[in-house]
């Protein structure tokens, strides 16, 4: 018996184990860092990074007119009366802090649409295509597809212009949401707006001058020539363009700013923020925001959002939290939830930066917010993840002391991190812990377990805590057992990780992640095993996922006999006979590999409406026609 067999054995008899620990240990965790009990506060109040998160109970409310319009509108319906409050409340409306109150408004679409509305109707009060957008996505709802469709007519009559993320962001959503008539209609407006937009050539003019040439005088001259008469539209419009090239970007905002009669505003300035956020013009990022800052204007909340996850998504760090930062010190403040966020980025870097991160609380604290469960998870995520348990610990106290026990988050963070450090027997004793303490693992804290050893390479020790797991009366989800597959596959225990799947359906009824079944299918192609993977592709057809072809093409093609292509076909459908594109698509494969006796051979087993086929007579017309040549 092999060991993968060996191991679902174990798996099978998991009841004969259970009686015993997960994974011993010479000495008590208690002592280390999952009791969380006897740090005192003067030890914490020492670490230089930290010392400011003793809590003092003392909640700061600042007055904050935009938050203030909100809770005026989430409190009362829509009234005249409420109107008029609004005006005494807040008599001068910006772009800015309308983004603001709609982007608070966005589960509310209704008020989010009164409010709307009503603002754009006040005089002075300047409309942009952003403002438009955002409250077409919140009216993107089966709900409120009428004010919609009403918005978006009027958007179209002001001369704004529905944007292609905006439109593929509504779009994918009707399409979700199963609205058919919705989604052609909108793309039936979209496309005629494209063509009716005479802005669109006038914009495409710029863009050409722009990325001509390298940027110098004569390109300015260029520009100049054109007579175009800039507006905050085209402005926005050229900038969205040229989002690929931000050093032109850049030098196409200092010229146009320069332009008799033409003023950069909120909208222009947040507009060029969103295409310099990137690596290589982060310095002319931060010189714009400078220079925004001094003519009074504001980067907008929803702006903020998208840069924010941009810097995230690229690992610059040290500019999220120095934005965060300068966004807490303004009108427009992120949300707890953007807070937690962030420090969830850092802490999922290799090394996180601990500096950062107490930035980002003490920012967080420092505009009159005591630290919430989310910020304290967040704080002490960063330090487990370090391997600064000690530190953790302090954390972990602190937090009890402002109210908040230690939960599954707080101890699945610190099985995660001595995981990671491959202190695996102390992960598996923090689950015991966890019971004596009356905080029941959950599956989340299995699966981190269980993928924390996968992680080390100890994939016989991950299927003995599964077996644990599953002795303890825990269902396994679709993402326990992808992990469990994927550490069998990193061991290369191909065959091992085929039977463990076709255990747990077999047994637990359990559905598979579909990048599950595709993973294990293409591994146990690499390694000749045909008939396993067919076995697969049947259960994700019993489980109505969607075919799985292109692997198996490729396989058969050129390794297969024709016997093999007949089996694929057959379990490809639940019908009859599979899709005639199915039966081209393998015959093409067998002569782009040169094997043509096989094709013919195959198409002899194919339906009569298959050889009649026009492709298929074509293909096979072409390869006669060659041969007799030859």
């Amino acid at each position: 018996m092999n060991r993968s067999k060996a191991i679902l054995v174990s798996l099978r008899l998991a009841n004969s184990f259970l009686s015993t620990r997960v994974c011993s240990t010479s000495r008590p965790l208690r002592s280390q860092v999952t009791m969380f009990s006897h740090s005192s506060l003067s030890s914490l109040s020492n670490q230089s990074y930290s010392s400011h998160l003793i809590p003092t109970h003392q909640k700061l409310y600042f007055s904050s007119t935009p938050n203030s319009v909100v809770e005026l509108v989430l409190a009362n319906e829509w009234s005249i009366e409420l109107e008029k409050e609004l005006d005494d409340s807040h008599p001068a409306w910006n772009h800015e802090t309308v983004i603001f109150v709609l982007k608070k408004l966005d589960k509310d679409p209704e008020k989010a649409s009164d409010f709307f509305n009503w603002v754009c109707e006040k005089d002075g009060f300047r409309h942009s295509s952003s403002l438009y957008s955002i409250m077409l996505r919140i009216l993107a709802d089966k709900e409120t597809m009428k004010q919609f469709w009403v918005t978006l007519r009027k958007m179209k009559q002001e001369g704004f212009y529905l944007d292609e993320e905006t439109y593929f962001t509504i779009s994918g959503k009707f399409k979700k949401e199963k609205m058919a008539s919705d989604v052609a209609a909108l793309s039936h407006f979209y496309n005629r707006m494209i063509q009716e937009n005479a802005m669109d050539k006038v914009v495409g003019s710029v863009v050409d001058v722009i990325l001509g040439s390298v940027w110098n005088d004569n390109v300015e001259k260029q520009l100049g020539e054109l007579n175009v008469v800039f507006s905050d539209n085209v402005v926005i419009r050229v900038l969205k363009e040229l989002r690929s090239y931000p050093s032109k970007a850049a030098s196409f905002f200092r010229c146009v700013g320069k332009y008799p009669g033409y003023e950069h505003n909120t909208v222009t300035y947040n507009a060029i923020a969103r295409v310099l956020c990137q690596h290589d013009s982060i310095e002319e990022f931060w010189s714009v925001i400078e220079e925004m800052k001094g003519a009074d204007h504001d980067m907008d909340i929803d702006t903020y959002i998208k840069i924010s996850r941009q810097f995230q998504k690229n690992k610059m760090m040290e500019d999220a939290v120095k934005l965060y930062e300068l966004m807490m010190d303004g009108p427009f403040k992120p949300s707890v939830q953007d807070c937690s966020m962030l420090l969830r980025s850092i802490s999922a870097n290799d090394n996180p930066n601990l500096d950062l991160v107490f930035r980002v609380a003490k920012k967080y604290e420092s505009t009159g917010h005591t630290l919430s469960k989310a910020i304290y998870d967040g704080i002490h995520r960063s330090l487990t993840s370090a391997g600064r348990f000690n530190e953790a610990e302090k954390i972990v106290n602190v937090m009890q002391n402002a109210g908040y026990e230690p939960d599954n988050i707080t101890y699945s963070q610190v099985v995660f991190g001595l995981c990671k450090a491959r202190r695996l027997e102390e992960a598996c004793e923090v689950l015991d812990e966890m019971e004596a303490l009356g905080c029941v693992p959950d599956i989340k804290t299995w699966t981190i377990l269980i993928q924390g050893h996968c992680a080390a390479g100890e994939v016989d020790k991950a299927l003995m805590c599964f077996a644990s797991m599953m002795g303890k009366n825990y269902d396994a989800d679709a993402d326990l057992v992808d992990v469990l597959i994927n550490g069998f596959i990193s061991q290369r225990k191909i065959e091992g990780a085929y039977n463990l799947l076709i255990e747990m359906v077999n047994r637990t009824r359990l559905r598979p992640w579909q990048a599950t079944y595709k993973n294990l299918i293409e591994k146990l192609l690499g390694v000749m095993k045909l008939e396993e993977a067919l076995e697969l592709l049947r259960m994700m057809k019993k489980q109505n996922y969607p075919p799985y072809p292109d692997p198996f093409v490729q396989y058969i093609s050129k390794f297969g006999t024709v016997e093999d292509a007949a089996g694929f076909l057959k379990a490809l459908t639940v019908k009859e006979y599979p899709s005639s594109s199915a039966y081209v698509h393998l015959l093409k494969s067998f002569f782009h590999e040169g094997r043509y006796s096989e094709a013919k051979d195959l198409l002899f087993k194919c339906p009569h409406h298959i050889r009649k086929h026009a492709e298929v007579c074509k293909l096979f017309g072409s390869t006669d026609s060659t041969a007799s040549a030859a």
